[in-house]
Formats: C-alpha cells, sequence, structure tokens
C-alpha cells in the first residue's frame, strides 16, 4: 500500500522546474487506493464518493478511471491523462455547483465535458441577488479560467429573468452569461408588468445586475408592442429598454407606430407601456458586457 500511495503522489507531481503554467495547473489527482495496472494504466477509483481535485475544481463521484495514451506510462504520460468519472458527478468552483450523470476530463485540453442532465448553479456573493441555474445537454468546464460552455437545449433562469440558446458562456469572475444561436431572454410577468421577451442574434446578460446588451435584428415584443432596432440595453431593475439603430415600436392594437430619428433612439419603460423617440446619442456600454480577456 506504501509503494502505492507513494507512485500515486509522484504521478500527481509536476516537474520541480515547472511554473503555475496552465500545464501545470491542468494536473489532476485523484484521491483512494486504485486497482489496475499502477504503472501503465488504466487505474480504477471507487468510493463514497471518489474524490478529485484540478487547479480550482472539486471533483465528487461514485468511480473515476484515470488513463494515459496507449503506450505510454502513467507517470510518463503527465499532462496527457485523462480522468473518467461516471455516477453522482458533482463538481464544485467557487460559488459554483454543477452536477452530472458522467464527466470526461482531458489535461491536454484542461476541458472537463459534463453530460447526462447536466446542470449547474451559481449562488450570489453574500445573498446578494439571484441563484442563477443553467441546464443543458452538455457542459464543459475549463480549469484555464472560470469560465464553463453549454451546449444544447440551454435554459438559464436568474430570478424574473429566463433564457433559451443553443450555446451558453457563463463568466464566473465577471457573472456573465453570453447566448447565441437563436437566443432569448423573457423577463416574466409583474403586477401590472407584462412579460417582455427579447431576441437577438447574441444576448449578454449581467446576472447580478441584471442588465442586457442584445445586439444583431432585435426584438421586443411586450403585449401589443414590439420593437424593433439594431441593439438594445435593457435595465431590469429600472424597468427601461434604450433601443438603437434603426429603431420601430409599433402597437398592433392602438396602430401607433414610434420611429426614432436618425440620430436618435427609442426609451421603452417596460414598467408603464410607454415607448417614445429621444433625438439624441444613445452608447450602450459594450465594455460592461466582455468576457474576461475578451478586446
Amino acid at each position: 500500500m506504501k509503494k502505492t500511495t507513494s507512485l500515486l503522489a509522484l504521478l500527481a507531481l509536476t516537474t520541480p522546474v515547472l511554473a503555475q503554467t496552465d500545464a501545470a495547473k491542468r494536473l489532476i489527482t485523484i484521491e483512494g487506493g486504485p486497482r489496475g495496472d499502477v504503472r501503465n494504466g488504466p487505474l480504477t477509483f471507487i468510493g463514497s464518493p471518489v474524490k478529485a481535485k484540478v487547479s480550482t475544481l472539486n471533483i465528487e463521484a461514485s468511480q473515476a478511471v484515470l488513463a494515459a495514451p496507449k503506450g505510454t506510462a502513467l507517470i510518463e504520460a503527465k499532462g496527457k491523462r485523462t480522468a473518467d468519472f461516471t455516477g453522482n458527478v458533482k463538481v464544485t468552483r467557487g460559488r459554483l455547483t454543477a452536477t452530472g450523470n458522467g464527466l470526461a476530463y482531458s489535461e491536454a485540453t484542461g476541458q472537463g465535458v459534463l453530460n447526462g442532465n447536466a446542470s449547474a448553479t451559481f449562488t450570489p456573493d453574500k445573498n446578494d441577488g439571484d441563484t442563477v441555474t443553467i441546464k443543458a445537454a452538455q457542459m464543459s468546464l475549463d480549469v484555464d479560467n472560470d469560465r464553463s460552455t453549454s451546449t444544447g437545449g440551454v435554459t438559464l433562469s436568474n430570478g424574473v429573468q429566463n433564457g433559451k440558446a443553443d450555446k451558453l458562456v457563463f463568466d464566473e469572475q465577471r457573472e456573465l452569461a453570453l447566448l447565441t444561436g437563436t437566443p432569448s431572454l423573457t423577463r416574466a410577468a409583474k403586477a401590472n408588468q407584462k412579460e417582455l421577451i427579447i431576441t437577438g442574434q447574441e444576448v449578454r446578460a449581467l446576472t447580478k445586475t441584471k442588465t442586457l446588451y442584445v445586439r444583431g435584428g432585435v426584438k421586443l415584443v411586450q403585449g401589443t408592442t414590439t420593437t424593433t432596432g439594431d441593439a438594445v440595453y435593457y435595465d431590469d431593475k429600472k424597468n427601461v429598454a434604450y433601443v438603437v439603430g434603426n429603431a420601430v415600436s409599433v402597437d398592433s392594437k392602438s396602430k401607433v407606430t414610434v420611429k426614432a430619428p436618425a440620430s436618435g433612439y427609442l426609451e421603452q419603460r417596460t414598467d408603464l407601456a410607454r415607448v417614445r423617440a429621444l433625438n439624441a446619442a444613445y452608447k450602450i456600454p459594450t465594455d460592461q458586457f466582455k468576457l474576461t480577456g475578451e478586446k
């Protein structure tokens, strides 16, 4: 047992001359006494639960299998190994908790792909805000940055806001969700305020402040009012949307049409069901909606 433990420890160690590079951060350690070929692998870990760690990700599962590329010994394969986790998989990183039926991790890519009813929750800091919930067919967790990418029938829930998309990138550091692939964001009805649905080519949502930046063929539908434009900035707390670029609003019931002047924009108060045109430039604060490191 001492020899096995020592070898496992050796497998987990980085080369002494390495700094904490991305490659070193990607190395995974798995607790417990495994079964299998200790030298060449694969090694199978079974526990209640099996626990593993890679960078800031903590992983729990019923079983884990650590393997090296064919023809390469485990001890020589650091940075190229794979770890497959199955059964009640749970991954935590800071305020993020993700679950699924299986997780496939690769040291080469630094990606842990969660599948089988993949779901994640991101809790507010000091109870300031709502818990963000993401569900998808597949969810990839990146160890090089605090980011996850969800694909396949993605849904996002954040208090009264609910989003749908083919793909969602969630930046935990910025608390920013980027939705693409026929994305939509729905703000639930409340009191006299009717349900609001916003669509476009790309939806960016700051989940803490509940502000949105949507661009590309933007459409806002609320009751009998439909507003279109090139882009919109929406502040949920202030119940106001600023629509820029060829902005037009039409009320199908009253037949009233409001158009923004060439140099102006439309202001839509979603709590008052009121749209007005303003003859002044409005600049959407797009820098607030950039992912960490995005230029």
